[in-house]
């Protein structure tokens, strides 16, 4: 095996487990939310993102194995700045998010609301990120078939999950007030 897919593996490894320590960070603030009598909404497409993140990560293993994705330095050096660059923005989104982030919908409307770090421009910079990351993250060894099912599937999760989340952010007038006139995803845009 060439040393670039090891390393490609590797990196599709440190994903996984930066993904399962996001999930513990999340199970701590849901626990702590609960005790606060905050409670977790019904998101019937948790299960479907779940699987998304899971099989672009391990589509993108296969593919660059099997077919024998080349490594293609003019592709590989911007999708890897692209890929670094959005979990830079996640990290600092859910840094500035606390204990209101978590990978539930849950209403923390009684923590206030978050109009810092990249809140102070877009209402779902976390979002941002994850779609950014699973369209690099296979890019980055050429693995495009991941690529374009990472962009597929995240359009379907997010608009499904936006259906859910979206309505009980504006539920609260606070939150209306602050992120009046935001976009979801760039400023400017959508």
């Amino acid at each position: 095996m060439e040393l670039s897919v090891k390393l490609y593996l590797a990196l599709l490894a440190w994903v996984g487990v930066t993904r399962l320590v996001e999930l513990w960070i999340s199970r701590r603030h849901q626990r702590r939310m609960a005790g606060r009598q905050i409670g977790r909404r019904p998101d019937p497409n948790y299960p479907w993102m779940v699987a998304l993140h899971a099989a672009v990560l391990a589509g993108a293993a296969a593919e660059v194995v099997w077919l024998k994705r080349p490594l293609v330095p003019a592709l590989a050096a911007p999708a890897l700045v692209l890929f670094v660059l959005a979990t830079a923005l996640r990290w600092w989104a859910i840094g500035s998010l606390g204990a209101h982030w978590n990978v539930r919908v849950m209403d923390s409307a009684p923590l206030g609301v978050v109009a810092t770090g990249p809140f102070r421009w877009v209402r779902h910079p976390n979002y941002l990120g994850v779609f950014v990351e699973m369209a690099a993250l296979p890019l980055v060894h050429s693995a495009w078939i991941s690529a374009l099912l990472a962009v597929a599937g995240n359009i379907l999760v997010l608009r499904d999950r936006l259906r859910v989340e979206e309505p009980m952010l504006e539920a609260n007038p606070q939150y209306r007030a602050v992120m009046a006139g935001k976009a979801r995803f760039l400023p400017g845009i959508f």
